[in-house]
């Protein structure tokens, strides 16, 4: 249809030209508006995605403790992003290309940030009076999924006098499915039942933001940050089985969710003594409804078995930070101090389908009761520069915590953790820098964890854990980045982490299993980002991204007392990405690579491993002007990558339990077609 559409309208063609290189300007590599011409890009989101070598990562949104020193490597107009509810991309969205001035790759030790190293991009963008975005995307899938209708999203950014405000309306939505056979064996090999099972889903999660910024002169500028949203999920999972002796069951399996979200978040900055201060306040709130229901039928006519699992969730964080930054002997000095007040409200019912069709409440008081955490702690950080070529940041905190557990196994603790990194960037030329930074970093702990739920699909009951702590880690992290002029650039980064008090699955002393903290392990990360430009080739408008990551991982398992990796982590991926935009057109099109390589998991029971592959390709179209719109056509999944799952259930607590059953799952998953269409008003 897309192509159809397109063939229709002229093609109002590009200057035919290269792009405009990248500028060195003082410590920085500047990005102008004319690099990014050839990728016609509708807003700064667009225009990051096209930086050479680099790629977007962090954010508070990504399960941050607190807020903390700044985790992303993105800042815009010289600050950092504070909201928890958004990610750095959907902000970026928000920002037409028109915009944007300039786009300034830095050194994170001179943005007196505290907690940037590493590469930076500064998005330089100055309001240019009302205009409007939007982008929505449809699609669908052959098999076992309903259409995609309703994603995207519609914004409206402004400037009145000293007034600058953004305004949007968003849905984040997915459908989702797979089908095929699942084999169950015994230990010898030999078919217990013969499975086949039909997954299909979907996610909506309608959301409106705001962001005021008010400048009262004089350097005092207010920000006010608005958000309030709901998520609907729904997965319905039935299945048809035959046992070895010829008794067919069906099975009925439905997953749904939904609930309110919200985020109140602002801050004020004014000059106070030598520096600057900043307050901050931010308020978020998220209710889940939760319920699972499965029902097994027999064709023996014994009665149907069953259960439902039901569960609320009421999770909650309340922040207070300050920020006082001051120069002092050539460097950027700043003071914070943050109170974070933290709370989960659980309330769990389990219920099994009597003979007489309806479902009877069992007991199941682990399931309930409520998680607090108050946090206060205080930094001091400097950043320096001490010559031409080199810089360094030092950061210094300490952190104050007390747990507390109400309603079920009760119990109150308290911690002090000091924290803290030392980060340094040498830059010995304009095309070549390499930084080290040393951490030490306390993790968020899941408030989920500390009580009881059930899995009723995979028949998995995890305990409740009350004397979990958060584990800390010891990181050592070195990232170097090189341009090639013409040809792009390279980005290489090598990451050691120890952690003390490390979170995975671990044995109750009743027997259960719940989420604990297992002791000492180590991982390493290995990464490498490329853009490889092809116009030096005579292949004019072309490029190829590249992304590789390599994992190790050492913990010992405390069931085996074994070497193995963490559970559910990643232990590979690779992603090759290649875009024409043709010369003298606008038209542009490319493929996709990409594989991820998830690690098994190991309980008390079991031992498995989830993961979907073996390569996902795509395929994709763009015209970028459709009467003023940009339309992209796409085709993914077309090398036919499958939904995996295998595992082996013993009888008894591993190592000692003799295997139960294997089972072994391949789904289909087929090829899912989407079409995205954006544009200004």
């Amino acid at each position: 249809m897309a192509i159809a559409v397109m063939g229709t309208v002229p093609a109002y063609a590009q200057d035919d030209q290269q792009p405009a290189p990248a500028a060195a300007n003082g410590d920085a590599q500047v990005f102008e508006p004319g690099y990014f011409a050839q990728f016609a890009p509708r807003n700064a989101l667009d225009m990051v995605d096209r930086i050479p070598g680099f790629s977007i990562s962090g954010g508070n949104d990504q399960g941050q403790r607190g807020l903390g020193q700044a985790t992303q490597n993105v800042i815009v107009n010289g600050e950092r992003l504070s909201s928890k509810s958004e990610s750095v991309r959907d902000q970026l969205r928000r920002i037409p290309a028109t915009d944007v001035v300039r786009i300034e790759i830095l050194d994170g030790n001179a943005t007196s940030i505290p907690g940037l190293t590493g590469q930076v991009a500064n998005v330089v963008y100055t309001s240019n009076g009302a205009s409007g975005q939007f982008e929505w995307t449809t699609g669908f899938r052959p098999h076992n999924t309903e259409a995609q209708l309703f994603g995207g999203e519609i914004s409206v950014i402004g400037s009145s006098g000293a007034l600058d405000y953004t305004v949007s309306l968003s849905n984040e939505n997915n459908r989702f499915g797979a089908d095929g056979p699942v084999s169950i064996t015994d230990r010898d090999g030999a078919l217990i039942e013969s499975q086949y099972s039909k997954l299909s889903g979907k996610f909506d999660n309608p959301k409106i933001s705001t962001a005021f910024s008010y400048d009262f002169g004089g350097d005092v500028t207010a920000n006010l940050n608005l958000s309030y949203g709901s998520d609907f999920f729904s997965r319905k999972e039935p299945e048809t089985a035959i046992d070895s002796a010829g008794v067919t069951r069906t099975r009925e399996a439905l997953v749904e969710e939904d609930g309110p979200e919200y985020e109140l978040g602002g801050d004020i900055q004014f000059p106070f003594g030598p520096g600057s201060l900043k307050l901050i306040l931010l308020e978020r709130f998220e209710r889940d409804n939760y319920s699972s229901t499965v029902i097994d039928r027999l064709s023996d006519d014994s009665p149907p078995r069953g259960f439902r699992f039901e569960q609320t969730n009421g999770a909650g964080e309340r922040i207070g930070r300050l920020e006082y930054d001051w120069k002092l002997w050539g460097a950027d000095w700043q003071l914070s101090g943050e109170a974070a007040f933290n709370r989960l409200d659980r309330r769990s019912r389990l219920f099994e389908l009597a003979p007489g069709g309806e479902f009877v409440q069992l007991a199941f008081p682990q399931g309930n009761g409520g998680v607090t955490e108050d946090r206060y702690d205080a930094s001091l950080s400097i950043s320096r520069s001490l010559s031409s070529t080199l810089s360094v940041q030092v950061i210094g905190a300490m952190e104050f915590s007390t747990i507390e557990q109400t309603g079920f196994a009760a119990n109150s603790r308290s911690f002090k953790r000091p924290k803290g990194s030392f980060a340094a960037t040498w830059k010995p030329r304009d095309d070549f820098d390499i930084s080290v930074t040393l951490a030490k970093r306390v993790s968020q702990l899941s408030f989920g964890d500390f009580l009881a739920s059930v899995s009723l699909n995979n028949d998995n009951q995890n305990g409740g854990n009350n004397e979990l702590v958060p584990y800390q880690s010891y990181n050592v992290e070195i990232e170097a980045n090189k341009t090639f002029g013409a040809w792009g650039s390279l980005k290489l980064e090598a990451r050691k982490a120890w952690f003390e008090d490390f979170i995975d699955w671990f044995p109750l002393p009743g027997g259960g299993e719940a989420r604990g903290n297992i002791g000492d392990a180590d991982r390493l990360h290995l990464q490498a980002n490329a853009t490889i430009n092809l116009d030096p080739l005579g292949f004019r408008g072309a490029r190829v991204d590249l992304e590789v990551v390599k994992r190790d991982m050492n913990v010992i398992d405390p069931f085996t007392g074994l070497n193995r990796p963490f559970s559910y982590d990643q232990e590979g991926s690779f992603e090759i990405d290649f875009r024409h935009d043709v010369p003298g057109t606008d038209w542009a099109w490319g493929a996709n690579l990409d594989h991820f390589d998830q690690a098994p998991y190991a309980r008390r029971f079991e031992i498995g491993r989830e993961w979907e592959g073996k390569v996902f390709g795509s395929l994709f179209i763009e015209h970028k002007d459709v009467l003023g719109l940009t339309v992209r056509a796409r085709a993914n999944n077309l090398l036919g990558a499958r939904d995996y799952f295998r595992r082996t259930v013993f009888d008894g607590p591993r190592p000692e339990g003799a295997v139960r059953f294997e089972e072994y799952r391949s789904r289909r998953i087929g090829p899912i077609f989407r079409l995205t269409i954006s544009g200004d008003f």
